[in-house]
């Protein structure tokens, strides 16, 4: 992994992703106790960042065996990065997703014409699954994160994120990125390296969940006792990636955890305050900015919304937190 293939990602990806904004609201920045800017990806194509990471996988690929189809594993927003990105290049898709996905992500991933295959992530494993149809049908792997290519893609958001800074003056930040295995969080961090190296990269997570957290702590990859309970399905995993894993421990900053609560209360905000929805997950990195400014330093922070694929009943419990 490196810069290069981020660059060359860049160059695949201009004319089909979005450019999403770096959003900003005094209201945010009194919470926070510093100024906030917000990238979100929450606006970005299929609603979240994986959209990136899916097109620079896809484009990347021979046309002869792109043509053959693609599967991946995913909660839901990888999926509808995958299954989107087959959908504009013609080609079939099946995606392996949890059955405890929420409804839309599910329905979704069905409407951009992927074949959904169900599966129960505490006594299945999606890896077994994916690889068995992949090779009984001749079908490539596009994995989460652990993907060269993908990480290149989502290392995309790192050089808007640069650029954005520089325009606003913005030379010296953390940049806290919702943090699942690291395909985000590696590929703007090398983003950053390359093109603002004032900006260090953190990531955030949900407690209970927070194996990256850990992992750079302990200085080796650390597993999570479980993958489901916690409504931030979207950067949950198992462990960090083994490709992910070394890139974050180089450059990135100690993890941020953040509550369920927490993250909630910061759904509201970021609606009533940016006008933008963020699902729980997606949510984490802004929630780390509001709550826990005691552990971040200087007088800037961004954040990433990293996804905004979230039900009507969740986000209405989320706004319900202001009431």
């Amino acid at each position: 992994m490196n810069i290069e293939m981020i660059r060359a990602a860049a160059t695949r990806l201009e004319g089909h992703v979005r450019r999403t904004p770096l959003l900003n609201s005094p209201f945010i920045d009194e919470i926070a106790g510093r100024r906030v800017w917000v990238k979100a990806e929450c606006l970005q194509h299929t609603g979240s960042f994986k959209f990136r990471g899916g097109w620079a996988a896809l484009s990347a690929l021979e046309p002869k065996v792109r043509q053959r189809g693609v599967i991946a594993f995913s909660s839901g927003n990888h999926a509808q990065g995958v299954a989107c990105a087959a959908k504009m290049h013609g080609v079939p898709s099946v995606i392996v997703m949890p059955s405890d996905s929420p409804a839309l992500k599910i329905a979704n991933t069905r409407a951009y014409g992927a074949e959904v295959v169900l599966y129960d992530r505490d006594s299945e494993s999606r890896e077994e699954i994916g690889a068995r149809i992949s090779e009984e049908r001749g079908l490539t792997l596009v994995k989460p994160f652990d993907e060269p290519q993908v990480i290149a893609g989502q290392g995309t958001c790192g050089l808007e994120i640069a650029e954005q800074a520089a325009a606003q003056g913005v030379t010296q930040a953390e940049v806290i990125v919702c943090c699942g295995g690291g395909g985000l969080t590696s590929g703007i961090a090398l983003a950053l390296e390359a093109e603002a190296s004032g900006l260090r990269v953190r990531p955030a997570e949900p407690e209970g969940f927070d194996d990256v957290a850990r992992s750079l702590r302990s200085g080796k990859i650390e597993q999570n006792a479980r993958t489901s309970g916690n409504i931030c399905d979207a950067i949950i995993s198992r462990q960090p990636g083994d490709l992910t894993f070394p890139i974050m421990q180089r450059l990135v900053g100690p993890g941020l955890v953040v509550t369920e609560d927490e993250v909630l209360q910061t759904m509201a905000h970021a609606f009533n305050r940016l006008k933008i929805v963020a699902e729980p997950g997606g949510a984490a990195a802004l929630a780390a900015a509001l709550f826990r400014k005691e552990e971040i330093e200087g007088d800037h922070v961004i954040v990433t919304v990293s996804g905004g694929n979230v039900d009507a009943a969740m986000f209405a419990r989320a706004l319900a937190t202001l009431d």
